[in-house]
């Protein structure tokens, strides 16, 4: 109470709607159940994407927060469909 007092009620006002300070994400919410951008965007080419071992497919999909789930082929077409854009795929 005394602390509320101190600093004028600011406290309470800079809590969010999830009843944490602002910056702050709810528990709950975090890296796996949303998409996420990593700081470059992948720069492989469809050659590169259909040599790649799966373990780096499934790394790489995880990175942005995207299901690596399925075959290995699967897996290829999706981060074909989801990274290959532009020049119709072929970058």
């Amino acid at each position: 109470m005394e602390t509320m007092a101190a600093n004028g009620g600011r406290e309470a006002a800079a809590r969010t709607a999830y009843g944490k300070r602002d910056g702050q994400q709810p528990a709950g919410v975090g890296c796996g159940q949303c998409f996420q951008m990593p700081l470059h965007y992948p720069r492989y080419s469809r050659e590169d994407y259909e040599a790649m071992p799966e373990w780096q497919l499934d790394r790489l999909l995880s990175e942005y927060g995207l299901p690596a789930t399925g075959t290995i082929h699967q897996k290829r077409s999706f981060a074909m469909g989801a990274f290959l854009w532009g020049a119709g795929g072929n970058l």
